[in-house]
Formats: structure tokens, C-alpha cells, sequence
């Protein structure tokens, strides 16, 4: 019997939930909960029991931002501009907090994908454009993890025509067992395994006043580039990458999470965004520290390359740890991004898509992520690619292609029909407004410094930012006198709804067919146009800028 012919699968008929593979018991790698448990954790060995059974999405999605591109773009800000970039990861901890809580928040809530529910919300054009986007941009993205999986292998002297097959046998491998908590274990694994990330920051002898100085004084070694600001829109790009809010969105729904355990799992993504920020600080950290001031520093050309230098300036041990370090996010990195990848094929196309379902019950599901993984790998041993700019332009792309899925994120956590009363605060709307502003501030730049090159990189920084805050105060004054005109009574968005906490921890969305579609205005319509049509700019011209780059300009 095919996927096609199946029988429906019987799911609660008052929500959403599309499978009845996604509703059950929560069986973690470290703990079970019961679906008809509701008790309340009164201990605090209850709640880390609890805690440690949900662990997972939250971790691994961070955990798995520090991919072989994560790694390498790391390195790259570290060797080019020695300290001087850490300050962007501070600035990045609360942009993966607020965008990865509204993504646990829709999955817990909804028990929908994010490409389904974009698709359903505003229509098939734009969760076409979207979905489309992701696609592209996490098979490159897949691509990249197997650049990682080559480099470090060779490091170690072992052909890329050995180590990539036999990488992508083993991502395979643990994913089509049919096992949610058999995938989460293997996963697991290898998280530990990423811990190496810390001693790597000690074994190079950081200079510990220069890294204070790095995290609290912005700056850019050199002065503001071009180049450089290429670099921050990658770090950007590969710190709070879009393939992380369909990866954990799905994630969510797939462990069984229900509004009931969102602290939980709120808990999951801090502890991740936690490690994820300490571990690229380590890299760069690393970096920073053996090649200040050696001929090497500001000569970056990829991983492997960083790995053969530390070995050569701080000794071996340091160049081992980081190459086993770059194959490991490689296998977290690929293993989560293909997910993301064949969760939202089944997402859009209503195919059944849970690691709960053996692979019989769900051949399209992880057929769609076998063929993604071996394509990405033959790829990567095409000769004489240059691997480490297709890196680089990758985390940039998923930098560009940011704010046009936050700003759908937003749309959907301030959709009353879909959220109900978990909708989004007005403080949390003004947070992510900010953010999308500030990404569309150094897209801009990236784009006039292109069409430009001899323009004054810092004066534009400068005239953008003021007009970025300027925009943002006048937003802030309108919304309000627009509130304060309201007629009394009237709520707003993030009004709380009247519900106590029991009927609040069992809401969820109804089925997407009962649902009204919002009406979105004509000023909406063309801002929304405008935005995709500016992103579409910036790619052709991040494709331009990396050529430019390949060549030597």
C-alpha cells in the first residue's frame, strides 16, 4: 500500500493536528510523559525529570545552528578581524530567543507546520514564495554541511570520496529507523560531542581583556567594509538561520508537545541559545587567538585551512579538536537542516511526515530527505569548488532571506484565529519590528556598497541608522496615539484573553477549514510586494558581490 492509498489518520477532530502520529505520548530521549498526564510539578526534581523528558527541539535547533557553515564563518570573523566581532553574538542571543519562542509557541498551539500554515494563512502564492526560498536555501545550506564533513576529514589525511559517502550513510541511517526517540538519542550523541567547542576557546590562550573588550565595545578590526559587513549579514545568517523556525516548529509537533508543557519547552530554547552563543564566542575566540598577529591573520579561505593553522601556531591537539569539532556540526547540521527540508515537503503537499512512522508508512517523507542528503554530497565532490565562499555566500542568503520569514512569523503569532490566546505581546511585536529593521539596514548596505563600491562604507552605516531610528520613533509615537484614540473597550492585539490556566493549556488551533482567512489591506499588500521584490535584489546582488570576491576584486 503506497502513502497515497493509507488510510486517513484519525486525529482529534477540534484541532488542526494533521496526523495521528503527532499525537500520543512525548517520548524523549530522556524521559516520557504520559498523554493524559496533568499533574503539576511541584518539586524541582520533578520539573528537571520533566524538563529533561521535552529537552530536544529547543537544543538540537540551536545546537545545529552551529553547522559547518556556523563553524567556519566563526573562524573566518576570528582570523580576518581577531575579537572585534564578538559583540554581534551578544546582540544575536535575544533575536534567536524571540524568534525561536514564537516558532515553539506555533507549534505547540497549532499542531501545524510553519510552510502549512503560511500556505493556509495568506494564500499559495506566498507559501510558494516562502517554501520556495527555504528549499533553495537549505539545500545549499546541505550542501555546505558536506563541505564541512570533506574538510575535516581532510585534515585527518582521509579521502573526501570516503568520508562524504560514508557521512551521508550515517545521517540516513539514523533517521529512517522509524523512532522518534531512537533519532533524538543518536542526536543526543552527538550534541555531546559538540561540547569539544569549549576547550577549544582555552587550548588557544585567549587574551582574556581583549575578549571583554569584544563583547561589550563594537567595532570592526580595519575599520566598516564591505567585506566586512558581508561577513556580519553570514554571522547573522548562520546564527538565526530561517531553516531553524520550520525545523523547530515541525520538531515541536513531532515530539507531541502541546501548550500544556510550553515552559518546558521555552526552557529547551534558552538552555540552546545559551550553548549556541557560547560555542561560536569559543570559535572565534580560538581563531582570534592563534593568528593575531601572524602572517596569516585577515587570510581566511576556509576550515580546513584553520584547522592546519591552529595546529601550526598553538600546536596539534588544537588543530584535532577543531577539526572534529567541523565534522561534528557538519552531521547535527545536515541531519537537522534536511529535516526542516522534508518536514515542509510534507508540510505543503499533506504527505505524512513524522519520525514516529516507519518508513513503509511514510516512503515520500524520508525518500524526500534520503534524496536530498546524497545529492547535497555528490555535489560537494565535484573538484575544485571554492568551498569556502560558497560557505560564506550561503550564511549570507540566509542572513538576506531572514527578515521576510520573521515578518511572517510575526504576522502568524498576531493571528487571533490561530493562536487564540497565545497571540504575541505588543512588546514582543515592537522586539521583532526592531529586528526586522536592523536586518534590512545591513541587507541595504550589502546592496549600495555592491552597486557602489567606492562608497563610504561608515558614512552609510551611519545616515542609515539614524534614519532606522528616526522611522522606528515615528512608528512608535503613531501606534501610540492610535491606541490612545481607541474606543474604550476595544482590545488589542496582544490583549490577554479571559481564560484560566487550565483552558489556556489546552487551547489549541481549530482545524485550518474552520478558519477565517485574514484580509490583508492594499498597503499591506504592496508593502509585503515590495519587501519580497528588495529580497530578490539583494540575492542577485549577493551573487554578484561573491563572484566579485571568486575573482579576486
Amino acid at each position: 500500500m503506497t502513502d497515497q492509498q493509507a488510510p486517513a489518520p484519525v486525529v482529534p477532530s477540534h484541532t488542526a493536528v494533521l496526523d495521528d502520529a503527532h499525537v500520543g505520548d512525548i517520548r524523549g530521549a530522556l524521559g516520557t510523559i504520559h498523554v493524559d498526564d496533568t499533574a503539576r510539578r511541584h518539586t524541582w526534581k520533578q520539573r528537571l525529570l520533566t524538563l529533561l523528558a521535552i529537552m530536544g527541539p529547543g537544543l538540537i535547533v540551536m545546537v545545529g545552528d552551529n553547522d559547518a557553515g556556523g563553524v567556519s564563518t566563526y573562524a573566518q570573523a576570528g582570523q580576518d578581524y581577531g575579537y572585534s566581532l564578538l559583540w554581534t553574538l551578544l546582540l544575536l542571543v535575544p533575536v534567536l530567543i524571540v524568534n525561536q519562542e514564537m516558532v515553539v509557541r506555533l507549534g505547540a498551539v497549532t499542531g501545524v507546520g510553519h510552510a502549512r500554515l503560511i500556505t493556509e494563512r495568506f494564500g499559495r502564492f506566498w507559501g510558494l514564495f516562502s517554501v520556495g526560498d527555504l528549499f533553495v536555501l537549505n539545500f545549499l545550506t546541505i550542501v555546505t554541511e558536506f563541505i564541512g564533513v570533506s574538510l575535516g576529514a581532510a585534515y585527518f589525511g582521509i579521502s573526501p570520496y570516503l568520508a562524504v559517502p560514508v557521512a551521508a550513510l550515517v545521517l540516513i541511517g539514523i533517521t529512517v529507523t522509524g523512532n522518534f526517540r531512537r533519532w533524538e538519542r543518536a542526536m543526543f550523541v552527538f550534541l555531546v560531542c559538540n561540547l569539544l567547542i569549549f576547550p577549544l576557546a582555552f587550548l588557544s590562550h585567549p587574551d582574556g581583556s581583549q575578549v571583554l573588550r569584544g563583547l561589550l565595545l563594537p567595532g570592526i578590526a580595519g575599520g566598516v567594509s564591505s567585506n566586512a559587513v558581508l561577513l556580519i549579514i553570514a554571522i547573522v545568517g548562520t546564527t538565526v538561520a530561517p531553516w531553524q523556525l520550520f525545523f523547530q516548529q515541525s520538531n515541536v509537533i513531532d515530539k507531541r508537545i502541546t501548550p500544556r508543557w510550553m515552559g518546558y519547552e521555552r526552557a529547551d530554547t534558552i538552555i540552546g541559545a545559551g550553548v549556541v552563543v557560547l560555542g561560536a564566542a569559543a570559535i572565534m575566540v580560538a581563531n582570534a587567538a592563534a593568528f593575531d598577529g601572524t602572517d596569516q591573520f585577515g587570510r581566511f579561505t576556509d576550515a580546513l585551512g584553520s584547522a592546519v593553522g591552529l595546529a601550526r601556531e598553538r600546536g596539534s591537539l588544537l588543530g584535532s579538536v577543531f577539526a572534529l569539532l567541523l565534522l561534528d556540526a557538519s552531521i547535527i547540521g545536515a541531519c537537522a537542516v534536511t529535516l526542516a527540508t522534508s518536514y515542509a515537503f510534507g508540510d505543503v503537499f499533506g504527505l505524512r511526515h513524522s519520525l514516529h512512522r516507519a518508513f513503509k508508512e511514510a516512503r515520500v517523507f524520508y525518500g524526500t530527505y534520503a534524496g536530498l542528503v546524497g545529492l547535497a554530497a555528490a555535489i560537494v565532490l565535484i573538484p575544485n569548488a571554492p568551498l569556502g565562499l560558497i560557505t560564506t555566500a550561503v550564511q549570507a542568503l540566509a542572513g538576506l532571506l531572514l527578515p521576510s520569514a520573521t515578518v511572517f512569523l510575526v504576522l502568524l503569532c498576531n493571528d487571533r484565529e490561530v493562536l487564540g490566546p497565545w497571540i504575541n505581546p505588543m512588546w514582543l511585536n515592537v522586539v521583532a519590528t526592531v529586528i526586522v529593521s536592523v536586518l534590512l539596514e545591513l541587507s541595504l548596505i550589502l546592496v549600495v556598497t555592491t552597486l557602489l563600491p567606492s562608497v563610504d562604507v561608515g558614512g552609510l552605516l551611519v545616515f542609515l541608522s539614524v534614519v532606522l531610528v528616526v522611522g522606528l520613533a515615528a512608528s512608535g509615537v503613531w501606534l501610540w496615539r492610535s491606541r490612545l484614540a481607541a474606543p474604550a473597550g476595544v482590545t488589542g492585539a496582544g490583549a490577554p484573553v479571559s481564560l484560566t490556566t487550565r483552558e489556556r493549556e489546552s487551547w489549541r488551533m481549530p482545524p485550518l477549514a474552520l478558519l477565517n482567512r485574514p484580509e490583508w489591506s492594499p498597503a499591506r499588500k504592496v508593502a509585503m510586494l515590495a519587501l519580497q521584490a528588495y529580497l530578490v535584489l539583494t540575492v542577485i546582488l549577493l551573487v554578484v558581490k561573491a563572484v566579485q570576491l571568486a575573482v579576486g576584486r
